[in-house]
């Protein structure tokens, strides 16, 4: 697998969530060398808690393969999985995750917790850390830094 190839895939998705003021938060899900799921952070947007960008993408790899196993699949996202989408990535049988940067105040593939590996469960995940790590740290890193800049702008 070309990892830096599908994760620059999802950097594509995390820019169009930037472009809609969403957190800049890409992911897809490549199953025998062909994308059949793609998302992005939509919470603004939908106002939906749930509109993270893996549950984006696994739903619609979920329709595309007719199934809610999404076997011999590798999911992509630019930031570590949350609580809320590693339970979904582990309901989904996803056997391989792939991330860019690190979470540190959410992440549940290593950095808080793994629960993508926890052993009580009945399915784990391969966890692959820090693919194109810089590239996906500083979307979010500049995305919040003009954040404070706008705030710090409308207070004057």
């Amino acid at each position: 697998m070309d990892h830096n190839r599908w994760m620059r895939e999802a950097i594509i998705e995390a820019e169009k969530a930037q472009l809609k003021k969403e957190v800049p938060i890409g992911a897809v899900i490549v199953h025998n060398g062909e994308v059949i799921g793609r998302g992005h952070n939509l919470r603004e947007t939908s106002l939906d808690p749930t509109s993270h960008a893996e549950m984006m993408a696994i739903r619609e790899a979920s329709e595309r393969l007719e199934a809610w196993r999404l076997l011999e699949c590798s999911l992509y996202v630019t930031l570590e999985p949350c609580p809320m989408c590693a339970g979904a990535i582990v309901q989904s049988r996803i056997p391989q995750v792939i991330y860019g940067t690190a979470d540190p105040k959410a992440g549940c593939a290593g950095t808080l917790m793994n629960l993508l590996q926890e052993e009580r469960f009945n399915h784990q995940v391969e966890v692959i850390s820090g693919v194109l790590e810089e590239e996906c740290s500083s979307l979010l890193t500049n995305f919040f830094r003009g954040l404070r800049h706008e705030k710090k702008r409308l207070s004057e």
